[in-house]
């Protein structure tokens, strides 16, 4: 050592023995300075990039869904799977309910996504839980005591990942999110032509995942027309690059139940009208996933901006409802009119929500309670409740 490096040290050490406080002081705030950039790095680095790095943590993953998959909760969950196995991380969807609507039966036919159904929270494939396309996991035994490591959702809702929470409810469809994710990866779409080897890209979208968001967008924001962001159509350009275009087609164009129709037909037929807003009774139903679409026929009807359909089902109640008219939010309207109501509830977006009313606890007769049901409703739709 140079005696003027000595030197230097020797100053140190009397500086340090002489204001020992200062030198506690100085090092904390370079701890703290040091700490402090880590996380402002963390926090702004891209939404997608961070994901990646936390799936990236876990050897395995459940992405989760919610109970009834519609094509944009199992196109954001394709996804969501494509990014984790790119990662190294093995990743299993799974479900509570059922999959009945033909369009929602064609998608995972299609595209042959596999979604294993589960009962209770034990049928869970790993304890790392992804919700996406929802934010409170539901609709299965012990669903309560699920505490997933992140959340990806559009729907408003006060649920939170351990280690990842992204809730646009801005967006038209989860799927934009996670599309933006591959983006924010600077992932490249496979073209429907191209084997995946070709593509010199660290992420990829495969053709079959990149058709699959571009319809769960189509299906959530009725074909880009309705409830829609910027983003959305920044997605949908995205991903068009490598959408299978006889793929969609074979998926937007099911073939439809008789029963189906005649469910149409009865929303139709029954309607009662007063002013812009109908309401139908479509009676006993086999097949709920029928009740939205006859909502969104209904909605069609020259004359009528707001629409609310219900039918019964195994001891449930089932209502669905449509707007395209500003004064009526659909999602508050349910949720107001159902709040009072036992084993009740509602919500949803601006332009279309849901409900359920069980029927069997006796505490909601029917059909004799059919007339308190349709004049809270009414005055829900008129922004009285």
């Amino acid at each position: 050592m140079s005696v003027a490096a000595e030197e230097f040290v020797q100053r140190a050490v009397t500086f340090a023995q002489s204001y020992p406080e200062l030198l506690a002081a100085l090092l904390v705030s370079v701890v703290v300075l040091i700490g402090g950039g880590y996380v402002l790095h963390q926090f702004t680095r891209p939404s997608g990039v961070r994901f990646a790095s936390m799936v990236a943590e876990h050897d395995q993953v459940s992405i989760l869904t919610h109970p009834n998959p519609d094509p944009d909760a199992m196109a954001a969950a394709m996804g969501v799977a494509s990014l984790a196995d790119q990662v190294g991380t093995a990743a299993t969807i799974q479900f509570s309910g059922k999959i009945r609507h033909q369009e929602n039966r064609a998608f995972r036919n299609v595209l042959e996504v596999e979604l294993d159904q589960i009962e209770r929270a034990e049928d869970l494939a790993s304890g790392a839980v992804i919700l996406v396309d929802h934010n409170e996991p539901r609709g299965f035994s012990g669903s309560e005591t699920v505490r997933p490591v992140a959340v990806v959702d559009h729907h408003p809702g006060d649920g939170r990942g351990e280690s990842f929470t992204d809730v646009r409810t801005e967006y038209g469809a989860c799927s934009s999110v996670i599309a933006e994710y591959f983006e924010d990866l600077d992932a490249t779409p496979v073209p429907p032509d191209t084997h995946e080897s070709e593509i010199d890209s660290t992420y990829v979208v495969p053709s079959r995942v990149a058709t699959g968001l571009f319809f769960g967008i189509l299906t959530d924001t009725n074909r880009l027309t309705s409830g829609i962001d910027p983003a959305d159509f920044a997605a949908s350009s995205f991903l068009s690059a490598g959408v299978d275009e006889n793929l969609l087609d074979r998926i937007a164009n099911p073939q439809v139940s008789a029963e189906t129709l005649e469910i149409k037909a009865t929303a139709i037929r029954e309607r009662e009208v007063e002013g812009a807003f109908a309401i139908s009774d479509v009676g006993e139903v086999s097949n709920v996933d029928a009740i939205p679409q006859a909502a969104d026929e209904l909605i069609r009807l020259e004359g009528v901006t707001a629409a609310i359909v219900y039918g019964a089902r195994n001891g449930v109640l089932y209502l669905s409802g449509r707007s395209r008219d500003d004064r009526v939010h659909m999602g508050r309207a349910l949720e107001s009119a159902l709040e009072d109501i036992p084993s009740a509830g509602g919500g949803g977006h601006a332009r279309m929500g849901g409900g359920q009313i069980s029927l069997d606890d006796g505490e909601f007769v029917w059909p004799a309670r059919e007339n308190t049901l349709t004049d809270r409703l009414w005055r829900a739709l008129e922004g009285d409740l």
